[in-house]
């Protein structure tokens, strides 16, 4: 048979694509995770760890025919270093990057994912903002003003006419103060405002300067992490027995630090989008597999942020048949929707950002333990800051 020049070119280049194809599909898929390790956000680079690695080993290592190699990066909370470090994976042929444990980290590493065009998972920041830095930015873990703005709603209806908030000063604890703030003042409330420094805090005399203002509630927003030290200068100035209220997103009541903070934290009302406490059974089978695999550990938001970061990377990377296109990721992550341990989640087309369920809860004893205990649901709550420009 007679095989002209154009045949064997096409042909040629046909066994060029099958072995790019093929060697692609050897290559390990590597997944770069930067977080806090070390210093004072550690705990949640230990929480999204932990619940990565966990995912891994209930979902085995192999999607789409592809290794999964994850890579973990200290970044020490410090957004120079997290921004080199996403420099580094992505010279290395990093897939995905994922992780960031507070906004800062997220928003300087965004140019390294833009035009390296990689995705920049978000496990665990938490300003509105983020998503928009990026196109290549999709989010696992919340909006602060999607937890403030429903606590906002909840004082106005329970009686609570004056409030001080309390919000550490970077762009979450500025989102907090402005959902909370802004619903509450039109439903009929007063509010005064107070910053505190992130780094360092002492609350001592930001929480004196609120009682001082005799308040019905004190609004709180602390990263995870930070909310032992607010509890014991809580205690300190005896506000836990002055009838003021304590409110605020649940960072404040992390799960991870709870039954450190004493009886002092007893009676505080959070609403979050997750508890350990959480009753659903795929909750109650992810903190028995999660408390098994790390001695003990309680799991907390920011754990299943990183549980379900992993199985929007897996789902994705099962949609694009193995291929790690940049675009084409995160074209499949959108529109995503799934059962998680903290209930029913998707990811906005529009946002690229979570849609979930906001609980309203009450720090209990349960067991001899602390535990958020949920007694109220407010459901399918997108970012209420990217809504109101929509």
């Amino acid at each position: 048979m007679h095989v002209t020049r154009r045949q064997a070119l096409l042909a040629a280049a046909a066994t060029l694509l099958s072995l790019e194809a093929f060697a692609q599909a050897a290559e390990p898929v590597k997944i770069g995770l930067i977080l806090p390790m070390t210093g004072p956000f550690a705990s949640t680079g230990r929480q999204i760890e932990a619940a990565a690695k966990l995912y891994m080993q209930q979902n085995g290592s192999t999607v789409a025919g592809r290794k999964i190699e994850l890579i973990v990066k200290d970044d020490t909370g410090t957004p120079d270093v997290a921004k080199r470090l996403a420099q580094e994976l992505v010279n290395d042929k990093v897939a995905i990057l994922a992780g960031f444990g507070l906004t800062p980290l997220a928003l300087a590493v965004a140019p390294v994912a833009t035009q390296a065009k990689v995705p920049e998972v978000v496990m665990a920041a938490g300003s509105s903002m983020i998503t928009e830095a990026s196109p290549y930015i999709v989010r696992t873990s919340f909006t602060v003003a999607q937890s403030a703005a429903p606590m906002a709603e909840w004082a106005a209806k329970n009686g609570v006419k004056k409030v001080v908030t309390i919000v550490s000063d970077y762009a979450p604890g500025i989102d907090a103060e402005k959902a909370f703030s802004e619903p509450f003042v039109k439903a009929g409330g007063k509010v005064e405002n107070v910053r505190v420094p992130l780094r360092n805090p002492d609350f001592a005399p930001f929480l004196q300067r609120a009682a001082d203002e005799k308040p019905d509630a004190l609004f709180v927003f602390v990263p995870s992490g930070a909310g032992t030290q607010l509890m014991k200068q809580y205690a300190e100035r005896g506000l836990d027995k002055s009838g003021i209220k304590l409110i605020g997103p649940g960072d404040m009541t992390d799960d991870d630090i709870l039954n450190d903070m004493g009886d002092v934290a007893l009676g505080t009302i959070t609403t979050q989008f997750y508890s350990a406490a959480h009753p659903s059974a795929e909750n109650k089978a992810y903190v028995e597999a999660f408390k098994k695999a790390n001695n003990g550990m309680r799991p907390n938001f920011m754990s299943v942020g990183g549980y379900d970061g992993m199985h929007l990377i897996y789902e994705a990377l099962r949609k694009t048949k193995g291929s790690t296109d940049g675009d084409a990721l995160v074209g499949a992550m959108k529109s995503m929707s799934w059962t998680s341990p903290r209930g029913p989640i998707s990811i906005d087309p529009a946002t690229r950002d979570i849609v979930q369920n906001i609980y309203v809860r009450k720090v209990e004893r349960v067991g001899g333990e602390l535990y958020n205990v949920e007694f109220a649901t407010i459901p399918n709550v997108k970012d209420p800051v990217k809504a109101a420009k929509q």
